[in-house]
């Protein structure tokens, strides 16, 4: 059976464009065609001049609904972040744990693996963030827990995860060049984050391997006109480049400045958390915002079709160039080949939304997850 998507504004790979249909066979787009020309014997979908977008792909969000993965890694707690994110046009994301013990870390390991055979689609792995970070700039994440990197650890629990484990944030100014060559080897995106890196170590390790670096601006030493620091070498290097689009961890200026210079190496993450009480992570809702008991500022309360938004009406983005940093660019990061763009052959993990922004329906494999028409 192939399904005709029309009555649609098509974003896909930079453009906004109408008078199209997708057609759908299978979990896959069969092609992009002229609306006159829908095949008489396909199922159509009329979607009343919404926006079809590629499905939005999270690299980095900790919980949803009240069920903290981060702090009580169990399985339900990915089934909530599915679930959820279903709801949300999100396709595709990595669970993530912060700095924590080791008993958490192995623990969230376990569930992931325990999860992955359950999984409905949208969960790819799990990225840990820490606990191999610079203490300096350790953000929210417990200074009692954040320590270097030993290889024979790493080992164990890549080992562990059999393939579970995609992303790992470190600071790798303080790792070992033998870790980091491992990470690298074994295929796992290493990302650069609440680091103390200089210029110049930047310089060295960006792209070399390392490609991704994660929310920029936090957690990471500012510019000044005598101490550059790291933010200049990223501008330079143009690594991967993460950013949480929602105006307390970076204002729109600066989101703009980060645009010009990365061009199509930015991508959205939510860094989303959920309330919680108990554990090393006790995130309060405080306005749109969620801070530790002592008030520092922690994770977001975005969704990424809210990035997607606050790209497009605080910082001045174009819509479809927007949403390239919420689906294709961290589709590239995660070496994604079929995702992040609507094209012939690629899986059909759509995001229909209107022009309030509001998640009308996802589509995942060809599927239909949601629909809230």
């Amino acid at each position: 059976m192939i399904t005709a998507l029309h009555n649609l504004q098509l974003i896909t790979n930079g453009t906004v464009t109408a008078g199209k249909a997708v057609l759908i066979e299978g979990s896959k787009i069969k092609a992009i065609i002229d609306e006159q020309a829908i095949p008489a014997d396909a199922s159509k979908q009329d979607l009343n001049c919404a926006y079809l977008a590629p499905g939005f792909i999270d690299l980095q969000i900790y919980g949803s609904g009240g069920k903290l993965f981060a702090g009580k890694p169990e399985e339900a707690a990915l089934l909530r972040m599915e679930d959820d994110l279903f709801n949300q046009g999100t396709t595709g994301f990595f669970a993530t744990i912060g700095t924590n013990t080791n008993d958490i870390v192995e623990a969230g390991i376990d569930a992931a693996k325990a999860y992955r055979s359950k999984a409905r689609g949208n969960f790819w792995g799990v990225h840990l963030e820490g606990p191999y970070l610079n203490a300096a700039k350790r953000g929210a994440h417990p200074e009692k827990y954040i320590k270097k990197a030993t290889l024979a650890e790493v080992k164990g629990w890549i080992e562990r995860a059999e393939g579970v484990i995609t992303m790992i944030t470190i600071a790798p100014e303080l790792q070992d060049e033998e870790m980091i060559d491992y990470l690298h080897e074994q295929g796992i995106i290493i990302s650069s984050g609440h680091s103390n890196a200089t210029y110049e170590q930047g310089k060295g390790f960006l792209n070399k391997p390392i490609p991704a670096v994660t929310h920029l601006f936090n957690a990471m030493p500012q510019m000044h006109h005598r101490e550059p620091g790291y933010i200049p070498a990223i501008f330079e290097e143009r690594p991967y480049t993460s950013i949480v689009a929602d105006g307390n961890h970076v204002d729109w200026p600066m989101i703009r400045l980060a645009k010009r210079e990365l061009g199509d190496k930015l991508f959205l993450i939510t860094d989303a958390v959920t309330a919680a009480t108990e554990g090393a992570y006790q995130h309060r809702l405080e306005g749109d915002k969620y801070v530790m008991p002592d008030g520092t500022l922690s994770g977001s309360s975005l969704t990424m079709l809210k990035a997607v938004q606050n790209c497009v009406e605080k910082v001045g983005i174009g819509l479809a160039e927007a949403v390239n940093m919420a689906s294709l660019y961290p589709a590239q990061l995660a070496k994604k080949e079929t995702k992040g763009i609507i094209r012939a052959g690629f899986d059909a993990d759509l995001v229909v939304f209107d022009a309030d922004f509001k998640a009308l329906a996802t589509i995942l494999q060809g599927k239909y997850l949601t629909i809230n028409t």
